[in-house]
This record gives C-alpha cells, structure tokens and sequence, in this order.
C-alpha cells in the first residue's frame, strides 16, 4: 500500500491568502485572459524598463547558470531567499508599516522620504545598495569572478561602487544588507568553506558495490559498463548533506508531516513504484521527452529554484507589477525556496532513498525491460542491469538521495506563492521548445512543442511528472515533495505577512 501525505487545508491557506492581501500583495490577476508566450517576457525580451528587484534577481541568476558546478539547488535556493529578504529589509524601511527581518522598524524612514518620486528613487537606491552587499557576500570574486558584473549593473544605475555614498538610502541599504549577512553568516549552510560538507555523510553504496538495495548510491559518471572493475569517470559526491541544518525562514524542516517511501504491509519497501517509473520511462515520444529536458534544470541552468523565479520575472513583465508589489513577491518566493531546500534536504538524508537506476538495474536485473538506450538509439529491450534514465549522459542522476524530489517541493512551494501573491490559480502562459532544440536528444524535436501553463498548479504538476517522465524520480518521491512545498508554502507566507503588515514582533 502506498501512503502519500496531504497537502495544507483549505482553511489554512484561505487564512494567509486573506491576510496577505490585507498586506497589499498583488491581488489582481492578468491583464487579459488570452494565452502569451513566456518567451516574449524573459530577460531576452526588451526589458530596459525592469525594476531593481528584477535586474538585480536576474544578476543573481547569470551568476548562478555561469557556475553551476559550485552551486546547485540547495546553494541556488539559500542565494534567492538572502538576497530578496536584504532587498526586502532595505524597501520596509520606505514603507510605513512593513517591517525589517533583523532589524524591524529600526530603519524606519520619515514620510516625506517615503513618498512620491523622491521615496520612489530612495528605495531603488537602497534597494541597489543592500543587492550589491549581498551579491558580493554570496559569490565572493575570487571564487565565482562576478564583482565586475555586479559593479557594471551599479554603474547602469547611476551609483558607486567604491564605498563613498554616504547618503541615507545608501547606507540604509548597507546596513539592511550586513544584518542580513551577519545573521546567515552562521546558519549552518558553511558558505564560508565553499557549503562542504560538516556532517561525515557516507554512502551505504558505492558506484560498483551494493549493500542496500533501498539506499541511495553514488553512481561514477559517465556510466561505465556493468561489468567494469574501475570507474574511469568521478564517482558522485552527496550534495550538501548539512543542508537539512540549515536555519529556516519558517518552521523547522522536522516539523512538517511527510510520510516515508511506500511500504508492503509487511513493512518492506513496495516495488510498485519501480515499475511505475519504468511505464513512465518507456518509448517516449519528442513532445515528452521535451517536456523532460525543459523542466530538467541541470547543470549550465538556473536549477528548479531559480526556474521559478524565471517565471515569477515573466509575470511581473507582462502584468506590469510595481516596484512594491515585486519586492513582496521576491522576498515571499526566495524564502520559500530556501525553506523548501532545507526541508526536502532534511527528508533525502533522513531517508537516503534509492533513486531509480539503482533501484531498477539491481531490481531487475536478469529481465528485459524498455530503455531508452542513449543519445540517437532510441529505446529498446535490455537487461534490467543496463537501464538508463532519459538524461544527459554526463549528468545521469542527480548526485543525493531521492526521496522526496526537491524538483516537486520546489515546485509545490514556488507554485504556490505564485498563486497566492498574483491573486489567483490562473497563470496564462505558454512556452515552446524549439525543433531541434534538444541537447539530451540531438535533432529532437522534429517540430515545435508548445506547451500550455494555463494555472500554477497544473504548473507544478507539469514540473513533477517531468522527473518521473525522465527517470530521475518515483511518483511517491514527486506527489509527497509537491504537498511538502505547499505545507512549506503555507508557513513562509504567514509569516512574510507578519514583516509586511508590521505585525511581526520587534
């Protein structure tokens, strides 16, 4: 039998809805109800009219997709949620109820700085300034060489990068920031020592050794013959074991219910969901496997996290959100995604579940089974031991355990938020991935393959079926991360609403 959590009730989130909309979050839905195309509103679009919270994101995301190999998701999620709650912090202090994270109304500016065109120009500037401390803290140059970058976007605005503005947004903006910074400083992510590990995690199963058939193993990539004697590629490293650690925005990542991976009545490990994800996994056609490489977010990307903010940027455009409205949005979704790291990296290591090549070459092997059998060779029959997911050859499978997807609690969250902060389910949009586009799949598609994004939920859907659909993940692993990100949700938007209606203590 298989045992899947629920999502929040219905009560819990007509409560923060209603309370976030009496903090002035965006309440009104699109401008018009036909479908447009996400492509005509995204950082390629002409966006010279773009608010400081969306160039400023879109800095953070360049950064991220330029060094895929020292981020991740998990460092990818904490950078969105420190640097829209500095953001935030640096505005509440131009605004005349909301609230600071760190330092409440401390910062608290004087109506006449707060309003009309001069208040419009003083939180773009502190805004500015608490983004650029930020950045700079988060991807120190000589690790990530992107000071210059991040100096270039100060100029564009028109202010300094040498230390020398003393004017009160600017030093707003600083002191936001190094508050923000001194509290993260020591939340136990280890950003210092470049996020390593602090926790001894070890594998139970190496690239060529099995010793718990329902344990994640570390796979060497590429992937050798099953028969090798040494790997010839690098075996995986875990991600950010210590990230289940990690201080929360919201509640503690134990805190929420998830149950477990499903299991037989007599409390051994169910197989249905191995041979769910290998009918999943069978014969896929160019539309599915294009949407398993849009929504696979590897390496060279913005990660799930960052995906979401790619659309939380395109409706904002097409909406024409406020500078006001767009903060709110951006520090409520970066510190979902941040809390939804830690709570899906706290449930993957409590676990240390196997994902799914592991699972079906030991599972099955000795029988055929359907297999995509790599780039340009289409699928076929194969020894269980020979099975490969639809992905990249140097990627294969994300290198920590499976249960529950962070993929799907991103996306449960950030879908969430999304609908919640824009006013309703409905999203709108579409998006195509272009023939011949595929970089898993040379050639594929033979045509275009647009896809419609009608709603934020049938969103976050889209999203999870993906990774089933491209053999990373089990449908247990998708439908539980999914009602993780909602309860994960619920909780950071109850609370962004304390900052910004002034409730919060402090």
């Amino acid at each position: 039998m298989i045992v899947v959590s629920v999502g929040v009730s219905v009560l819990a989130t007509t409560f923060v809805t209603n309370a976030f909309r009496q903090a002035g979050a965006a309440t009104t839905g699109p401008t018009t109800t036909t479908t447009w195309r996400i492509e005509d509103f995204g950082p390629s679009a002409p966006n010279g009219s773009d608010n400081v919270v969306l160039k400023w994101n879109q800095r953070l995301l360049d950064t991220i997709s330029a060094n895929a190999r020292t981020t991740g998701p998990t460092v990818t999620a904490r950078a969105l949620g420190v640097l829209h709650t500095a953001t935030y912090d640096a505005w509440a202090a131009y605004d005349s109820v909301a609230k600071g994270t760190r330092l409440g109304s401390q910062l608290r500016r004087p109506a006449a700085e707060r309003t009309g065109s001069t208040g419009e120009a003083n939180k773009q500037k502190a805004i500015s300034f608490a983004a650029y401390k930020t950045l700079n803290w988060l991807f120190p140059d000589a690790v990530y060489h992107r000071k210059s970058f991040y100096d270039e976007q100060m100029t564009a605005l028109g202010y300094t990068t040498d230390g020398s503005d003393a004017s009160t947004p600017a030093t707003v903006g600083n002191t936001a920031a190094q508050a923000v910074i001194d509290f993260r400083s020591t939340d136990n992510s280890n950003q210092a020592n470049g996020y390593a590990d602090t926790t001894g995690y070890t594998p139970k199963n190496t690239w060529n050794t099995i010793t718990d058939p329902w344990r994640w193993q570390s796979l060497c990539v590429p992937l050798p013959p099953p028969d090798a004697t040494s790997c010839g590629g690098a075996e995986q490293k875990a991600l950010t074991p210590q990230w289940q650690y990690v201080t929360p925005f919201s509640l503690a990542p134990t805190k929420y219910q998830v149950y477990g991976p499903p299991k037989n009545a007599d409390g051994t490990y169910s197989t249905a969901d191995i041979d769910r994800v290998l009918a999943d996994t069978a014969n896929l056609d160019d539309r599915k496997k294009a949407q398993a490489e849009y929504w696979a977010d590897g390496p060279g990307s913005v990660f799930p996290p960052g995906h979401d903010f790619m659309f939380a940027g395109a409706v904002s455009r097409q909406r024409n959100y406020s500078l006001d409205t767009d903060v709110k949005l951006y520090f409520a979704l970066g510190n979902a995604m941040m809390d939804a790291s830690i709570a899906s990296w706290y449930q993957k290591y409590k676990w240390d579940f196997v994902r799914p090549i592991t699972a079906i070459r030991y599972q099955k092997r000795g029988t055929q089974v359907n297999s995509w059998k790599g780039p340009g060779q289409g699928f076929g029959l194969v020894d269980g031991s020979r099975w490969i997911p639809y992905q990249a050859t140097n990627v294969v499978t994300p290198g920590f355990p499976e249960y529950v997807s962070g993929h799907s609690t991103f996306s449960g969250a950030g879908m969430a938020i999304l609908s919640w902060m824009t006013g309703g389910n409905t999203f709108g949009a579409t998006v195509t991935v272009k023939a011949g586009s595929l970089k898993i799949e040379p050639g594929a598609p033979a045509t275009d393959q647009t896809f419609s994004l009608p709603t934020w939920s049938q969103t976050g859907e889209d999203a999870g079926t993906s990774r089933r659909i491209g053999g990373i993940h089990f449908y247990t692993g998708d439908y539980n991360g999914r009602a993780l990100g909602r309860q994960v949700a619920t909780n950071v938007y109850a609370k962004a609403n304390e900052y910004i209606s002034g409730r919060a203590p402090g």
